[in-house]
């Protein structure tokens, strides 16, 4: 997406009084093959969603009736003619109070039974049926997700990625959520229900993927001007290439090996090291995503640009055109500088 379009998209997202969420399909590009933003909440592709989804239609159904119900008596009320006659009383001796019973009693009756679906709910999604497979550490950023991958077997093979989550199929994977500076909230509406992310506690949540796929995430909860751009990608792969997708991404970033490449590396670590890390060097940043195999990813920016060298380039250099007011500065790159870095970052898949 051009900084002009991003631009305009902005100035939509301040005007208009529509809730942040609903503006995601029209600010943030997704890939055709990817699920559409976030009109898949009516349908679910894991067993921490199907509940869920259940208990949304259910409600919508009671909440149609309701409507309809109140409709046709409203309708029946004023199509029935009678003579005028002076407001009274209501007369309990000739049984009025009868229909204020049975009112009051079928919404009660209607009140209890959704509390109780409500709670059976919760007890379906609070917990995975065997125990979760593996465990991941989410944190929110304002605005991006950083993707911890601890090995408590291995500490050697822990690492950290950005905005895309990688899990197997049909396993549950535990999910730890913590919040760097303000309430953010992590939905995969195909894959679980919302859960907030809060300073200074960390909470836990479950997701599951049924089919390969790519299923989108987004913050739910607003969180300042870029909350419609923090997005994420689940990524759902068989095991064995999950596996393989790990085995990647421990590896260390592979070394320059050409001279465009190395200057490239020398303006990397004089301008973006201070907050970006990449193993195998001497890049130790923790305050913006870890770029050691940035080249993998499908996104950019938190779902906001996809990743293409083009994309990259573009993004370092207009960051607050592209993403106002997020902690990525624009740099100024002369053409020489510019291919340099673009080199050495070609490096980093």
């Amino acid at each position: 997406m051009r900084p002009a379009l991003i631009a305009r998209a902005r100035k939509l997202a301040l005007l208009t009084p529509l809730p942040a969420a609903l503006l995601v399909p029209l600010l943030a590009p997704t890939p055709a093959h990817a699920d559409a933003p976030l009109d898949y909440f009516l349908h679910a592709a894991g067993p921490a969603a199907s509940p869920t989804m259940r208990l949304g239609w259910g409600v919508t159904a009671m909440c149609v009736a309701v409507v309809a119900i109140i409709a046709v008596l409203l309708l029946g009320a004023l199509m029935r003619r009678r003579p005028a006659a002076p407001l009274r009383e209501l007369d309990r001796e000739a049984g009025g109070m009868g229909w204020i019973y049975i009112g009051v009693g079928v919404s009660t009756l209607v009140l209890l039974v959704s509390l109780f679906y409500t709670l059976v709910t919760l007890q379906a999604v609070s917990q995975p049926s065997p125990a979760p497979a593996l465990t991941i550490t989410v944190t929110a950023y304002d605005w991006w997700w950083k993707i911890d991958y601890a090995d408590d077997a291995d500490p050697a093979r822990r690492f950290v990625t950005a905005n895309e989550i990688h899990i197997p199929v049909g396993v549950p994977v535990r999910i730890s959520l913590r919040s760097a500076d303000v309430i953010h909230a992590f939905w995969v509406p195909r894959l679980a229900g919302k859960t907030q992310t809060i300073p200074g506690q960390v909470n836990t949540q479950w997701i599951q993927a049924d089919a390969p796929g790519i299923y989108r995430g987004q913050c739910s909860q607003f969180c300042g001007p870029q909350h419609a751009h923090m997005a994420f990608d689940v990524v759902a792969q068989s095991q064995a290439e999950f596996d393989a997708w790990r085995d990647a991404q421990v590896q260390l970033a592979a070394a320059p090996v050409d001279a465009s490449a190395h200057a490239g590396q020398k303006i990397f670590m004089d301008r973006c090291a201070g907050c970006h890390a990449v193993r195998g060097s001497d890049a130790a940043g923790v305050q913006a995503p870890d770029l050691t195999h940035v080249g993998s990813r499908r996104q950019l920016a938190a779902g906001t640009v996809t990743n293409t060298p083009e994309h990259l380039l573009d993004w370092i250099q207009h960051a607050q055109q592209i993403k106002p007011d997020s902690l990525m500065p624009s740099f100024a790159l002369n053409t020489q500088d510019a291919a340099a870095l673009s080199a050495y970052l070609a490096t980093l898949h």
